[in-house]
């Protein structure tokens, strides 16, 4: 019974359920988005940051979570105003490459 109890906790909670991203596959995709601000590309990255945070905050991490949302901060900034902001770099990558 107490083995089965944590295996059935992990299978009701969908952000373990799924596969979760890894920190280079998330650091591959924000370089492209900062690079191109593809809609799709951008859009699906916003919510795979957004679970990967929410897990980190679970575990205690709140370094790599505070620069996971850094990081998505600074996507959603130059995807919704790319005609203002001609720089788009991504000051954070290497704080999540440090922190996470």
């Amino acid at each position: 019974m107490s083995f089965s109890l944590p295996v059935f906790v992990l299978l009701l909670n969908p952000i373990v359920a799924e596969q979760l991203p890894t920190k280079s596959e998330i650091l591959r995709k924000a370089n492209e988005c900062f690079k191109d601000l593809q809609d799709k590309v951008c859009s699906n990255l916003f919510l795979e940051i957004e679970k990967l945070q929410l897990v980190e905050s679970e575990q205690n991490r709140y370094k790599c979570q505070a620069s996971i949302l850094g990081l998505q901060t600074e996507l959603i900034e130059a995807y919704y105003f790319k005609k203002l902001k001609k720089n788009k770099n991504g000051i954070m990558l290497p704080y999540v490459i440090k922190n996470c």
